[in-house]
């Protein structure tokens, strides 16, 4: 179900009833623990911990911008087989997995920056006892999190995180797309690439390989999820439907505002930071991506596949895969299913 203003207000006339439940729920929150839930155990304040996000998935987030950095600086300007070479593995190096992390703590710490958001989710889990059930709701469900006052705005600006950076890498290779004709004349892109076996090894280990550290951006993350000193991102509410990778990134950031994401829980975290649409998006980029360099022979070939099928694709599947609108070049697959928001929740306790 999508929800919206007009069902906000009508549910607020059936809080009263939904509010006799919530002891029963409490009550069996604690004798039947979730699996999948975030909390490893009670929380002991009255109120909420401080806002924030684990150290480790800062670093996670950091390490994603710093790619999409790296990446988007690619020059085209190449002027050697050592230079395509070298571009090559820098932008191919990224793990998957470790990119979609990385993705959706960076779009949780923009999500953060909304005051109204981080406002009411607090408010909601002023007690133990509403923070138990919050908790358990939004492991459950991503949706949950897209409830609460001001997350339109908080999903905008983590699409717009997400999104302006995959736009910027799509346009970067494109560019480089398109020097693999203009340096043609030069002869040195016009020779075979030497060992082509193992120049696609080479790429091959690097994107299985984790995404490098940036430590240097880490406090400026860390400061970003407190509320200290927002990100220099601005962006219009996102209306729904709102896509998984969007949802996700909301709903860890409303864990890191109930103070319930640290590092002592980031491993049951990065069982969220997941998303299987944007998942294959990308294993498919990088398997056209080494299709595409098993054939390719002189120096100018590897210039398209990289600009193409690293860069471009690399960066569509970002755009897409948040719900902006991708380059006309490459809409060849589906937008992924929404994520529906489920009925509201009590958060009362008695």
């Amino acid at each position: 179900m999508i929800w919206t203003h007009r069902g906000r207000a009508l549910l607020s006339t059936a809080l009263a009833a939904i509010a006799l439940c919530a002891t029963a729920l409490n009550a069996d929150a604690k004798s039947k623990p979730q699996d999948d839930s975030v909390a490893t155990s009670a929380p002991s304040a009255d109120a909420p911990g401080a806002t924030g996000l684990s150290p480790r998935l800062l670093e996670d987030a950091a390490a994603y911008q710093a790619y999409l950095d790296r990446a988007t600086a690619t020059s085209s300007a190449f002027t050697s087989a050592q230079s395509v070479s070298q571009a090559l593995k820098t932008v191919a190096a990224y793990e998957v997995k470790a990119l979609i992390r990385g993705a959706i703590a960076y779009g949780a710490v923009a999500a953060l920056d909304n005051p109204t958001f981080v406002a009411d989710v607090r408010a909601a889990g002023a007690s133990p006892e509403n923070r138990r059930l919050i908790l358990g709701y939004l492991a459950s469900d991503p949706g949950y999190a897209l409830m609460f006052k001001g997350a339109d705005g908080a999903a905008g600006l983590a699409q717009q995180a997400i999104g302006t950076a995959g736009l910027q890498l799509y346009a970067a290779g494109k560019s480089v797309k398109l020097s693999a004709y203009s340096i043609q004349h030069q002869a040195w892109s016009k020779q075979d690439i030497p060992d082509r076996p193992g120049r696609l090894s080479a790429v091959e280990a690097e994107g299985e390989s984790a995404l490098q550290p940036a430590e240097d951006r880490v406090p400026a993350l860390e400061r970003a999820a407190s509320g200290a000193a927002p990100l220099p991102i601005s962006a219009p509410p996102a209306q729904p439907p709102y896509t998984p990778l969007v949802a996700r990134a909301v709903q860890l950031a409303a864990m890191a505002a109930l103070g319930e994401a640290g590092d002592e829980s980031y491993d049951r975290l990065t069982t969220l930071t997941v998303d299987d649409t944007t998942h294959t998006c990308l294993h498919i980029a990088k398997l056209n991506l080494y299709q595409c360099l098993a054939v390719a022979k002189p120096n100018y070939e590897d210039v398209f596949c990289m600009g193409q099928h690293v860069m471009m694709d690399t960066g569509s599947c970002l755009v897409k895969n948040v719900g902006l609108a991708t380059p006309v070049e490459i809409t060849t697959t589906p937008m992924p299913a929404a994520v529906s928001i489920p009925a509201k929740k009590s958060h009362h306790s008695g």
